[in-house]
């Protein structure tokens, strides 16, 4: 299995030819769909061309993140963003871009581990703070829970199913 981000050594993805990605950690080919999963659970890989062994690692997780842009949904990349990134391809101040972006993303994700910590400290736990998603479901299912309840009673006059006339 590959290693997660600051283990050992990164699992060494080889890619073929044939565009097969080849993962040498579990000896089984994987998909794009894979490694985005690896991506999101922490998982550290990079990716060789399998014949001349250049690493492959940034064109494969730009490949990634065009397929999850391509899905519908959520787009996290807006179009304008993309327009002045291109723009700062080949001018002087393109070198400043990498780091400014990879220390805005890197702010950006301990804001929103901090933001989950205080709601998980506001709510003393009473919720699991893992995705809002979560949160979401559970107030569904607590809305159904109290349509059903209210389903039981009626107005005076008003027949219910469990009258028996």
């Amino acid at each position: 299995m590959a290693s997660k981000k600051g283990g050992d050594k990164p699992t060494v993805i080889k890619k073929y030819a044939n565009r097969r990605l080849y993962d040498t950690g579990r000896s089984s080919y994987v998909t794009l769909d894979d490694l985005c999963q690896m991506v999101k659970e922490g998982y550290d890989f990079v990716v060789y061309d399998a014949k001349s062994g250049d690493d492959l690692t940034r064109s494969v997780l730009t490949q990634i993140i065009v397929e999850q842009e391509s899905k519908g949904g959520q787009n996290l990349l807006p179009t304008n963003f993309l327009r002045q990134l291109i723009g700062f391809y080949g001018n002087n101040m393109g070198k400043l871009v990498p780091n400014y972006l990879e220390q805005s993303i890197n702010d950006f994700t301990q804001k929103q581990e901090q933001f989950r910590e205080q709601l998980n400290k506001s709510f003393g736990g009473i919720f699991p703070m893992n995705s809002f998603e979560e949160m979401s479901k559970q107030n569904m299912a607590l809305f159904e829970q109290t349509m059903k309840a209210f389903s039981n009673f009626s107005l005076p006059g008003q027949k219910t199913g469990s009258d028996d006339e």
